[in-house]
């Protein structure tokens, strides 16, 4: 695989799953634009071990239709186009229903919908807007393997997953005639610093469990996956859900 002159967006690209993703896109050439919403220390670490140049650091809250817009737009006049867009960027929110009261329930749904799902619609819409001006390029939605096996204790995340699955394989299909390609990376629970930190010592040995391999995926496992389905070589593979979840729960 080899992105050479490719500009490639990241959401949530500062951290775990999506600076892996950052690291290993710029290790095959690409430019990359590391999209964060607050914490600019972790977004310039980042930023500073990409090799090659001419990457860059856009700090917008996607979860906000007008700024992502503005993020579009923005890496558009920075980069001149965008050739891959990956939408990684989501949150988690616990909303047990046994626990919660009904604010707790609608805001956990309203606040989740709005980070992993809209702002991936709303930016699929106008990245795919600017790609069809320019020949085409590949769009990557990072789900979970939660969207399968649903989530007791944050069912809005399982939710906001299954229907980012749904929207993609259904721009996969419109955005075919266009020269866009669309594939979706599921993982399991990953390695990360941010998700290690919400575990308790049991929860973690739980989480070992699932898999025969007796451990969680690592950040560069899911990146490769995302490369694999950004590349030119999987065009046709378009519409594709890759499971990254070592076993850990199957699908028919």
């Amino acid at each position: 695989m080899n992105f050479e002159n490719k500009n490639i967006l990241i959401t949530g690209g500062s951290r775990g799953i999506g600076k892996a993703t950052a690291l290993a896109f710029a290790e095959k050439g690409g430019r990359i634009g590391i999209n964060y919403k607050s914490n600019t220390q972790k977004a310039e670490e980042t930023l500073h071990q990409l090799k090659g140049v001419g990457h860059d650091l856009l700090k917008y809250d996607i979860s906000d239709a007008k700024e992502a817009k503005q993020l579009i737009e923005r890496f558009v006049s920075v980069f001149g186009k965008i050739d891959v867009l990956v939408n990684n960027a989501g949150i988690s929110i616990p909303h047990d229903i046994d626990e919660v009261d009904f604010e707790d329930w609608s805001n956990a749904f309203q606040n989740t919908f709005q980070s992993n799902f809209f702002a991936a619609a709303n930016l699929s819409f106008l990245a795919a807007k600017e790609m069809m001006k320019t020949g085409g390029g590949h769009i990557v939605n990072v789900s979970s393997r939660g969207a399968f096996r649903g989530e007791p204790t944050k069912p809005a995340y399982g939710a906001s997953k299954a229907a980012l699955n749904a929207m993609s394989q259904s721009l996969a299909k419109r955005l075919a005639p266009h020269g866009i390609y669309v594939g979706v990376v599921a993982p399991g629970f990953t390695d990360t610093e941010m998700g290690s930190k919400t575990l308790t010592p049991v929860e973690r040995e739980n989480l070992l469990r699932e898999s025969p391999f007796k451990r969680m995926a690592k950040p560069e496992e899911v990146a490769h996956a995302i490369l694999f389905l950004a590349s030119q070589e999987a065009a046709y593979s378009s519409g594709t859900i890759i499971d990254v979840n070592g076993a850990s729960y199957l699908r028919s």
